[in-house]
Formats: structure tokens, C-alpha cells, sequence
């Protein structure tokens, strides 16, 4: 049966309020470092160019019903014919984004920046912990959990007999770590708000935009599209949406 603990209150003023503090400044003084860190990259010609492709045929999609046949035809044919439409790239010439951010060493270098300011403040904080606050038991939840969150709540507490609604100091570290995005929401604001699971999974596949497979995209989606005129028959449509509402 699982042993009922009496936190005391040295714990709460001396573990468990630092540490929280230590993790918000931290977190506040990381995203400040990292803007110093940031530049500002000259944008490639080419792929504004190309982005604006995609957002002028996304339009052409979304509108298509509302122009006539013959133009939309037209505008099909400029955007996606195999010659020299906008949406065509051949394949001799289609890059893979991977092998362009290795080619450009400022995308490396930015991007070699961005983990540095995530990956040494969580080591340095995370030995700080271990070394100072391993062991403690820093707060308990007031609801109960199953045995699964043991190992997430109790990480460097090797009792099976303690209540798993208690909460190590460790692990009290990492809900700090992945739960404040709300808290830095409210002090950076929604844009400048850290997220360390994102940045994680910008470490592993952020590459960048994919020219070649954003243009084949809505090239398919265009050749696809079943054009219906909108206008035609639309005066009676009118008519009988007023009707009903007169009545």
C-alpha cells in the first residue's frame, strides 16, 4: 500500500518555488540570447518567386467557379502546361531542401545557433538540478493517478511504496521544462513563445520550404479541379433565397 508523505514546508520555499523561478528566467533569458544570436537572412529571389506561385494558384483554385470557362482554361494552361508553365519544374532541376540548407553554410550556421540556445541552458540546468535537488520530493498532485505516471512523475525516487501523486524534484524540472509555454505566452507574447518540443522537432526535419513538391502539389490540384461556372443561373438563386426570406 502506498505511504502517505508530510511535505515540509522547507521544501516548498527552498526546492520547489527556486526551481520554478530558475526555470522562468532561464527561459525568458534564453529567448533574449537567441534574438541577439538570430539574423536577419537576405531572402532567395527565387524562392519568394516560387512562393508566390503557389499563393497565386491556391487563389486560381479557390476562386474557379467564379470566373468563365475560357479564362479559366487559360489561367490552367499558364500555370501548368509542361513547356514553360509556372507549375511545372522538371526534374533535372527539382533540389532537395536538405542538400540546399549543407549547401548554404549560413542556413547551417543559423540553424547550429537555435539548438546551442536550447540544448546548453537544458544542460546546465538539468545538472543543476541533479546535483542540488536529486532525491527530494517536491509536491504532490490532488488528484490520484494510476501507476503509469510513475515513472514520469517519480523520476529519481526508486520507491515503489510512495503514493504516485507525489512528485519529484527531477521530474517537477521537466514538467517545468515542457508546460510553461502558456506562462512565456503571457510574458513574450503568442509569437515569441518558447517551445521546446517544437525546437526539438525543428532539430530532426526542419529544412525549410520545398519548392518542387509545394509546385507539384497544387499543380495536381489544378489539373484535377472540376471547373463549374458559379455566375450562370445566379439571378434565380438570388431570387428564390429573397423569396424565402420575404416570406
Amino acid at each position: 500500500m502506498a505511504e502517505d508523505l508530510v511535505l515540509d514546508t522547507a521544501i516548498r520555499d527552498w526546492v520547489l518555488i527556486p526551481l520554478s523561478v530558475v526555470m522562468v528566467l532561464i527561459g525568458v533569458l534564453r529567448y533574449f540570447v537567441s534574438k541577439l544570436m538570430r539574423s536577419s537572412p537576405t531572402p532567395d529571389a527565387k524562392i519568394v518567386k516560387e512562393g508566390q506561385v503557389v499563393i497565386r494558384a491556391r487563389n486560381l483554385k479557390a476562386g474557379a467557379n467564379f470566373i468563365p470557362p475560357k479564362s479559366f482554361r487559360a489561367r490552367r494552361f499558364y500555370f501548368s502546361n509542361e513547356e514553360n508553365g509556372l507549375l511545372h519544374v522538371p526534374k533535372d532541376q527539382a533540389q532537395n531542401p536538405q542538400a540546399q540548407m549543407f549547401s548554404d553554410p549560413n542556413m547551417a550556421m543559423d540553424m547550429m545557433k537555435k539548438n546551442l540556445s536550447m540544448i546548453i541552458p537544458q544542460t546546465l540546468t538539468y545538472a543543476w538540478v541533479n546535483f542540488f535537488f536529486s532525491g527530494f520530493v517536491a509536491a504532490k498532485i490532488p488528484f490520484p493517478l494510476t501507476q503509469r505516471f510513475r515513472s514520469m512523475l517519480q523520476n529519481g525516487i526508486d520507491l515503489s511504496t510512495v503514493d504516485v501523486s507525489y512528485v519529484s524534484s527531477r521530474s517537477w524540472y521537466f514538467l517545468n521544462l515542457f508546460g510553461l509555454r502558456g506562462l512565456f505566452s503571457l510574458i513574450l507574447g503568442d509569437e515569441n513563445a518558447i517551445d521546446d518540443t517544437q525546437r526539438m522537432m525543428q532539430m530532426g526535419g526542419g529544412f525549410g520550404f520545398d519548392a518542387s513538391k509545394s509546385l507539384g502539389a497544387e499543380k495536381d490540384g489544378l489539373d484535377i479541379i472540376q471547373h463549374e461556372w458559379a455566375l450562370p443561373g445566379f439571378e434565380h438563386r438570388a431570387e428564390s433565397v429573397l423569396r424565402k426570406l420575404v416570406q
